[in-house]
Formats: C-alpha cells, structure tokens, sequence
C-alpha cells in the first residue's frame, strides 16, 4: 500500500505531531507498506534527515494555547499537491491536524482517494475552530475517516464538528525508551532528582514546578531539579527563580533525542507539570517506559494516560503547593516509587508503536473495504 502521512506543521522543528507521524511511517515501512512524509518546511528537505519526506509550502509561527504552532499559509501550493497526488497515485491521505494549515487543507480540498484525519490538539475551547466552520465544514466531510489520539481531542473536534472519530492513541518507541539505558553520570551522586522534559513554554507550567522546589529546597537541601527542552524560561519562571536565589536547578536545553531516554532515567521521579491544553501525555508515557514514576497534572490529556496511585501522582494544576507536597511523598516513600515505576513500564508498553500503527492500518482497510476498494490495491503488483 502507498500512504501520503501528511504533517501541517514545520518538518524542521521538532514537536510531538512530526514524531506521531515520523514513527508511524517508520513502522508502515516495516510492515512492508511505502510511505511519504509531505510537510511545510523552514529547511531544505535535504537537510531534515527523512529521506521520504517532500516538503511543500513555508511555515509561520504563530502563537496558540501558550504554546507555537508552525503551520503553513501557502494556499498557492494546491497545483504542487495535485501534481504529487497524479504521480504517486496514493492509496491512503493521512492528513494530520487537517483543518489547521494550508497544506492538509489542498489535500483535503483535492485528493479522490480514501482520506483519513487524525486530530491531535485539545484545548476547551478553540476560536479557530468555530470562527473557521462556516468555510471548512463542506472540506471535512471529505475525510472518510477520522481519528483523535484521546477522549480530550475527540472532546474538542467533535464539539465543532460532530461525527464520530475513532480514538487511537499515541505510541511509543519502547526499543528506545527502556529501563536499561544508563543515566546521566554526574547527577548520580545520591542526591535526589526531579527531572522536567518538555519545551519551555507556559503552558507547560514549569513556573509552578519551580516554585514547589523553592518550598522544599531549604528543608531538603538534597534535592536537585534537572529541566529539559528547547527554548528559554519564561518571565514568570524566570522570576521565581530570581525572587528564591535557588541553587541545584539544571537548565540543560535541548538535547538530542538519542539522549532523551538517559534523562528519564536519571530522574528519581518525572513531573509534568502543565496547565493544560495537552491532548495526550507522550512524555508521561516515555518516563513510564523508563520505569520511572511520574507525577502530572490532573488535566484531560494526562489524566488518559495516568491512573492516579497506579503509574503515579495526579495534582491539581498551578498548585505548586500540591506538587511539593507529591514531590515529598515520593521522597519518603521508595517502595511506591519503584512498585510504580514497574506498574508504568508494563502500562508503557500497551502504547507500543507496533500496536499503535496495527490499530491504524487496520482502520485504513476496514475503511477500504467499505468503499470496495480493498481488493483494487490487494492486486496491484
């Protein structure tokens, strides 16, 4: 089968769209399928490091939900992805956030094939989505089938755009992140870390992670706090920081994702302390694969993928208050904090991408099948 896995936002920035859709075509391309990968880029394709990737249209930053989407605007590219779709003669459009960029949209408006959309984002509510239904409700129903990586993400699409949409979840690269990986070295001197993985933007509440290590840093003066991810403090942790003089706080920035696993490992427990506006907990899950516990946010998202007192802790959003009083249980408690990082490994692998992609194909020939178009692709040579 040929699949077009089509993304809406920058190839060249990273974001947990591009890997859905980079590790779902890694494992289509294992199940013996060909898969390409069409985005907006702010790099030549030949520096992205994909080698099925075609890049269409150039992308903008624009704010959203206290975090940045780079989407496309490039409404002139329609002729490029009609003159793609006639060569490739595609079985499947995969277009992922279809409703958010140029890019999904032309194929949304233009291909005949069998289309399928896979909505990601949640917010409670979205401007976008209701200010724009007048003009994309006739380009959705050229979907003929629809996905939502969670409860929280079919909860926002649906409440513009009823219909149904099957919920299959992120997965997760468990060959990569594994239990046996070794931690970062010169944090393993005894003292006790809490590690933050994720981009530094506000919504993902470090802010609130910073001031809860301020509570207990005097009464604990052990404790480390290790941050991880691109971009810079926001003025509001940055603030916190410059108000509490607090040492053992590691900024270390981005790191490679090769990397990324050694960090969960290092952590002797993981906090995500958003505020909301996430769909899935992709990093909640990775920190599960590594057996380590984990404490989050009792948001939507999270909420899906944790099950409070089973793989960790859920706390009350912006209640720094809250998460030292989770940071000091599992402090004091080692027991339940590897009996939990256990519990969250095995839980870990149930999102395994092997299942996850299964789950995904299987619905491309339940939806072939339903258009009599199974058979056609079965028999091609």
């Amino acid at each position: 089968m040929k699949i077009a896995l089509v993304s809406p936002y920058d190839w060249a920035y990273p974001g947990g769209v591009k890997n859905h859709i980079r590790s779902l075509s890694d494992e289509f391309q294992r199940m013996g399928h060909r898969t390409i990968i069409v985005a907006p880029a702010s790099k030549p394709a030949k520096d992205l490091a994909t080698p099925n990737l075609v890049t269409i249209g150039k992308p903008v930053p624009i704010p959203i939900a206290g975090s940045v989407a780079r989407p496309t605007f490039s409404f002139h590219r329609s002729s490029q992805v009609r003159a793609l779709m006639e060569e490739e003669e595609f079985d499947v459009v995969h277009m992922h956030e279809p409703l958010v960029s140029a890019l999904t949209i032309s194929f949304l408006r233009n291909s005949h094939t069998l289309n399928v959309g896979t909505f990601h984002a949640y917010v409670p509510r979205s401007r976008g989505y209701r200010s724009a239904r007048p003009f994309l409700k006739r380009w959705i129903r050229n979907l003929h089938g629809k996905i939502a990586v969670s409860q929280a993400a079919a909860d926002l699409i649906s409440r513009y755009y009823p219909g149904y949409y099957n919920i299959i979840p992120n997965g997760i690269n468990l060959a990569h992140f594994r239990p046996d990986v070794k931690p970062v070295e010169k944090y393993m001197d005894g003292k006790f870390n809490i590690v933050f993985v994720g981009r530094m933007e506000k919504r993902k509440g470090l802010r609130y992670l910073i001031s809860a290590f301020g509570r207990l840093k005097w009464e604990y003066p052990h404790i480390r706090l290790i941050v991880v991810g691109p971009g810079k403090l926001d003025p509001a942790s940055e603030r916190v920081l410059g108000e509490r003089l607090l040492d053992d706080i590691e900024i270390v920035g981005g790191v490679d994702h090769t990397e990324l696993p050694r960090y969960y490992r290092t952590a002797d427990v993981f906090v995500a302390p958003a505020t909301g506006g996430e769909s899935f907990g992709l990093v909640l899950l990775e920190a599960m694969a590594t057996e380590r516990p984990v404490i989050a946010s009792n948001i939507p998202g999270y909420a899906g993928v944790l099950h409070h007192g089973e793989q960790g802790l859920l706390v009350e959003p912006q209640d720094d208050q809250a998460l030292a009083a989770a940071i000091v249980q599992m402090m004091q408690n080692p027991e339940m904090r590897r009996a939990m990082g256990a519990r969250g490994r095995a839980h870990a692998q149930t999102y395994s991408w092997s299942i996850v992609a299964k789950q995904v194909y299987d619905y491309y020939e339940r939806l072939l099948d339903e258009r009599g178009a199974l058979d056609r692709i079965e028999r091609k040579p």
